[in-house]
């Protein structure tokens, strides 16, 4: 069976100078799903929504748009918008986990509304030709939540429904839920894709012993942490290139020039490289004092110096 991977959404993480850098140094991703477009009550795109979906700027990639909403109008002006840009399918976000949505709910805040779900269905499914597929959670307090929805979803002619394996209250806390996602697979009639801890070949190996029928895997954090880990999936291998350091700079210092050129000033990319290194580090020998070195860096200059000291040392490593 031919194993199809997805690169899960990561808000602020996985726009397209991102997803083009991995891409183009990495691979392994069949298709990109971008970080959600949220509009807040009002019909208006941000630039930064419409830049990260804008074809030319994703010209190489497969990448599919996401909406994060509990509006209709909201989701029928992004529908519209999304096909007129070429796009045919657009991913509706149930799964973000963060209070700050799900106390508007939205995201898996949503999931224990089945009639707002099917409403919102209803009319998007009688008044647009999108494509629509899901990404959702098992519930935002209980696993069991999803139950109630499932067979909702059922009536509509969704692409698939990708589950991550968790509850919206443990944000990225405690481990994936296999048996209630078995329970979300013997209780839909939909493609199903799976998300949630592929953070290695043999994890994604004992994943796929257990779910002989899924055949879509989403990998979220796990590619961040490790960019290799797609395409090794893909190879079927547990080894690392030789230049694996060296494929990693390269692909650092294009997403740095890149972030550095947009952001003004040292701060926002201080940030921004921050966040990425609370993943990168996992793939050092010691993650702890990796991130600790970054964190230490106070200006560009000395973040320049941390990374390559840090390089150096897991080259002769």
């Amino acid at each position: 069976m031919n194993q199809t991977l997805l690169s899960s959404p990561l808000q602020g993480f996985t726009d397209y100078k991102f997803r083009n850098a991995f891409h183009h140094f990495f691979g392994g991703i069949d298709t990109f799903y971008s970080p959600y477009i949220r509009l807040n009550g009002k019909l208006v795109i941000k630039n930064s929504y419409q830049k990260d979906i804008l074809p030319e700027n994703n010209s190489t990639l497969t990448v599919i748009p996401q909406i994060i909403t509990n509006d209709v109008d909201e989701f029928l002006f992004v529908a519209k918008y999304v096909r007129e840009l070429g796009y045919k399918e657009l991913n509706w976000n149930l799964g973000c986990p963060y209070p700050m949505v799900t106390k508007r709910g939205m995201g898996s805040g949503l999931i224990s509304d089945a009639e707002k779900i099917n409403s919102i269905l209803h009319k998007i499914h009688n008044e647009s030709d999108i494509l629509v597929s899901m990404k959702m959670r098992m519930g935002y307090e209980t696993p069991e939540e999803i139950l109630d929805v499932l067979p909702i979803l059922d009536t509509y002619p969704l692409k698939n429904i990708a589950i991550h394996a968790r509850i919206g209250k443990q944000l990225y806390k405690g481990g994936t839920n296999l048996e209630a996602f078995q329970k979300c697979l013997d209780n839909s009639n939909h493609k199903m894709y799976y998300n949630g801890d592929i953070t290695s070949v043999a994890a994604f190996k004992k994943l796929q012993k257990r779910f002989t029928t899924i055949d879509h895997w989403m990998i979220g954090r796990g590619l961040i942490a490790d960019p290799f880990l797609p395409s090794m999936i893909k190879n079927d291998t547990t080894e690392y290139p030789q230049n694996r350091f060296d494929i990693f700079q390269e692909f650092h210092e294009r997403i740095y020039t890149e972030y550095d050129a947009a952001l003004s000033g040292p701060t926002p990319i201080k940030m921004k490289m921050l966040g990425f290194w609370e993943y990168f580090s996992q793939s050092f020998s010691n993650p702890q004092k990796t991130y600790k070195k970054i964190k230490k860096a106070q200006n560009p200059k000395k973040y320049a110096a941390a990374v390559d000291e840090i390089l150096k040392e897991a080259k002769n490593g």
